[in-house]
């Protein structure tokens, strides 16, 4: 008897070196950039970008693995590593940051304690009481 599997891997979506996309990307799987894309980038799933990878535009994923570069807003609802070659330049936002030393940040950040809504969710401050 087969056993129903919920989890299902979904396909990774690459874009390789070489290769320039102008214009929104949306997704449900994992996506893998070495090229360029210019334009807004949307997935339920992670994003890996080389270090050959060229982001301009707003990127919002659950997960994300950067050895390149982003020049515009990180939306990441759970994990965000930043590796020794990546360079951001644009604002932040997620639940958990994880940045190599020799990464170059330029911005602003924000981290939520949770992922439940998208890492933008109001943020824990001395006016809010614990339950």
């Amino acid at each position: 008897m087969a056993k129903y599997n919920e989890t299902e891997t979904p396909a990774i979506n690459l874009i390789n070196t070489g290769t320039e996309i102008t214009g929104d990307v949306k997704s449900t799987g994992d996506i893998r950039i070495d090229g360029t894309l210019t334009g807004n980038l949307n997935t339920k799933g992670k994003i890996v970008i080389g270090p050959s990878g060229r982001i301009n535009g707003e990127v919002t994923c659950k997960n994300s693995e950067v050895s390149g570069t982003v020049e515009g807003k990180l939306i990441v609802n759970q994990l965000l590593i930043l590796k020794a070659s990546s360079k951001i330049s644009g604002d932040i936002v997620t639940s958990k940051l994880s940045i190599e030393p020799g990464a170059v940040f330029s911005g602003n950040c924000k981290m939520s304690e949770n992922d439940t809504d998208g890492g933008a969710g109001k943020q824990k401050g001395p006016e809010q009481n614990s339950r």
